[in-house]
Formats: structure tokens, sequence, C-alpha cells
């Protein structure tokens, strides 16, 4: 009879993390948030040092190291570690691409809720730089 899968330390840190982003993602979308509010916590959520966002690049990075060492050792198939450490590459390209961008979110985040003249609606544009 198989043994049954004992819940390690990093099984419950991940369920919490997921539990936590899940919670997160459910009061941002809750109708009647202020704006300021939501970029307040995009903008924590950016945050190149702090943010998750960066912290999770930095998990990536990691799993790739370990899928590195694994790979050498036969383990896992070396295609498993360059899946990871693209995904940390791209996560870090576009975090540097989000950054470019914090101010005007920390900017929104901390404007008055009341001001003399509404901002001005600007044509969306889509262009991508790589």
């Amino acid at each position: 009879m198989p043994r049954a899968h004992q819940k390690t330390y990093a099984d419950s840190l991940t369920d919490s993390i997921g539990r936590q982003l899940s919670d997160l993602t459910e009061y941002l979308a809750q109708p009647g948030l202020s704006p300021e509010a939501t970029m307040r916590a995009l903008a924590r959520v950016l945050d190149p040092e702090e943010g998750i966002l960066g912290r999770f690049t930095g998990l990536m990075a990691t799993g790739s190291v370990f899928a590195k060492t694994q790979a050498e050792h036969g383990a896992l198939p070396a295609e498993v570690w360059l899946a990871l450490g693209r995904a940390a590459n791209e996560l870090h390209d576009i975090g540097l691409d989000l950054d470019e961008h914090a101010g005007a979110l920390t900017e929104l985040s901390t404007r008055p809720t009341t001001t003399a003249k509404p901002p001005t609606a600007a044509p969306l544009v889509v262009r991508r730089r790589r």
C-alpha cells in the first residue's frame, strides 16, 4: 500500500500564498473599490524590490538553479531547466518593462480623490518593445 503524501512546510507555504493571491484578486475586483486603493496595491505588487512580481521572479530563478543541478545529474530533462530559466528571464524582462511605469501607478495611488479637473482620457496605443 503506497504511503500517503505528507504535507511539507513548502506545501503549506505554497497553499497559503495561493490563497492570499486569490484573496487579493477578489478584493481588487470588488465594485466600488477606489482607483487609488487598486493602484496602490498594484504598485506594491509590481515593486521590483519588495513586490510579488520580483519575488516570484526570484523564485523562478531559484527553481532554475535547482533544475540545472538536477538535470546535470540526470534526474530531470534539460528542457525543464531551460524552461524555468526562460520563465525567470521573461519575468525579469516584464518587471523591467513595468518598472518604467511604476511612477504613474504611484502617482495615481497618491492623487487626492477630489481634483479640480478630471483626468483627460488618452487613446489607447499598443506598442511592444523587445
